[in-house]
């Protein structure tokens, strides 16, 4: 290169360095983001949260601990989303070659023929040339990084790889949740079969006791026929919760990756949730909740990916080296062969303007977009915090008065059942209303106990619990 093109490469690479840093910005979470008042009517000033446990500590039944732990290792979505992350990480490190030169190594044998025939020879004379060059050479090329071109293409790569480690670890606090929330859907069912077996038993033994009431004309026919219905009513509906019970193991199964079978288990009123359910604070969301940091790689993706458009308005630099040995004859190969180059260049695109413009405008759009997103994520965490907490508390309220109710509906029916039997007080219409309103309440009781169980584990995950 001549002294002119040496001054010239000079002066670019010192404005480049004064101008580079305008030209790609530093990621810093956006300030504008809403993340006060997340939690409906909840107000906490303190930073503790049940996120911050392990799941094998917020659950307390070791059969429940034993299934997660199978699901951790057996999943086929975990796997999958493990595999993402492998992915990545080759990208990732792919991006940081691009720092490195290139290397090519280059080895021929070139052979040329040239005819003289239009030369002036004698004529009939036609002479032919015939040459052969031998080259072994080898080359590099290195792009030099300027204007944060590949630094850009690095960290939109790492946190590329970062987003996926997030969904992953989404994809595992999602796991922990369906596991457990089948687990106690599984035992309610198991309840309300046991309920309602018992409840069948005693309708058996009621429709033997109208029978005797009808011989003592105490009661009419058509109480034998009603309490012959109340009994089949109880039956029709054990074969439902046998289905159900089925279908949920074979959901649990599913989750655990292994076909479909009998779930061992233990009971609903054996279960034991954590004593004090702490919510922490809603800015706690942008490091606690695995969807909402994926949500900001997503986004410093987007933002990098600006910073890359940007970079396409400056020219690029490329070094470009050779050397290695060529001759016409093998025997002195290595003598007096040697040949090498050194090339600096400077690249920039005469009539692609209005691609550039056009590639910003598009990153800037997306950008826009994956913040967009990020918000969102942060609002819907917010919602499921508050649903959860809301279905806790309402779950709680209940219990109290649902267990005075079944207390009362059973003296009502012991007290019905009384009075059909030993006097005329009463008729049996009276004794069958309190019977359905007995089982209905139980069942109800059930479900409560299930709302409860089920808001922990929910509002665990929408805390962000699960994946640490």
């Amino acid at each position: 290169m001549t002294n002119s093109s040496n001054k010239y490469i000079l002066l670019v690479l010192t404005a480049a360095l004064i101008s580079a840093c305008s030209v790609t910005k530093k990621y810093e979470r956006p300030t504008t983001l809403k993340t006060d008042q997340l939690y409906r009517d909840q107000s906490a000033a303190d930073s503790t949260t049940i996120a911050d446990m392990p799941w094998n500590t917020v659950f307390k039944d070791a059969k429940l601990n034993a299934l997660i732990q199978k699901g951790l290792d057996q999943n086929l979505n975990l796997k999958n989303a493990i595999e993402n992350i492998v992915q990545s990480r080759a990208s990732l490190r792919q991006s940081k070659l691009a720092y490195y030169p290139s290397l090519q190594l280059d080895a021929n044998v070139t052979r040329n023929k040239q005819s003289q025939a239009g030369l002036n020879f004698p004529p009939g004379i036609n002479i032919n040339t015939l040459t052969t060059t031998y080259k072994l050479g080898v080359s590099t090329s290195w792009e030099i990084d300027v204007w944060g071109k590949l630094s850009s293409s690095k960290r939109a790569a790492l946190a590329t790889y970062l987003a996926t480690d997030a969904a992953k670890q989404a994809v595992q606090t999602q796991l922990i949740a369906d596991i457990a929330n089948n687990y106690f859907l599984l035992l309610s069912y198991d309840k309300q079969l046991e309920i309602t077996e018992q409840t069948l038993k005693t309708r058996i033994e009621n429709v033997e006791t109208i029978k005797a009431l009808k011989e003592g004309a105490i009661v009419t026919g058509a109480a034998v026929v009603q309490s012959e219905a109340n009994q089949h009513a109880a039956e029709v509906l054990i074969p439902d919760l046998k289905q159900n019970i089925r279908e949920t193991e074979n959901a649990l199964n599913i989750l655990l990756g292994q076909a479909p079978g009998p779930i061992d288990r233990g009971v609903l009123g054996d279960q034991i949730i954590p004593e004090k359910i702490a919510i922490g604070m809603p800015a706690q969301l942008l490091n606690n909740r695995p969807d909402v940091r994926q949500a900001e790689f997503n986004f410093r993706v987007a933002f990098e990916s600006t910073n890359l458009a940007k970079t396409y308005f400056y020219p690029s630099l490329t070094l470009t080296a050779s050397t290695g040995f060529s001759n016409l004859e093998i025997n002195d190969f290595f003598s007096h062969s040697i040949f090498y180059s050194i090339i600096g260049g400077l690249t920039q695109p005469l009539f692609n303007n209005g691609l550039n413009k056009m590639r910003l405008t598009t990153a800037q759009s997306q950008q826009l977009q994956a913040y967009n997103n990020f918000q969102q994520s942060l609002l819907v965490a917010g919602q499921e915090v508050s649903n959860a907490l809301y279905s806790y508390q309402m779950a709680v309220e209940k219990e109290d008065s649902r267990a005075k109710q079944i207390a009362a509906l059973e003296k009502a029916v012991d007290f019905t059942e009384e009075l059909l039997e030993y006097s005329s007080a009463t008729n049996y219409t009276d004794v069958l209303t309190s019977q359905q309103n007995l089982l209905a309440a139980q069942l109800s009781g059930v479900a409560d106990n299930l709302q409860k169980l089920q808001a922990v584990i929910n509002l665990y995950r929408a805390l962000g619990g699960g994946w640490k």
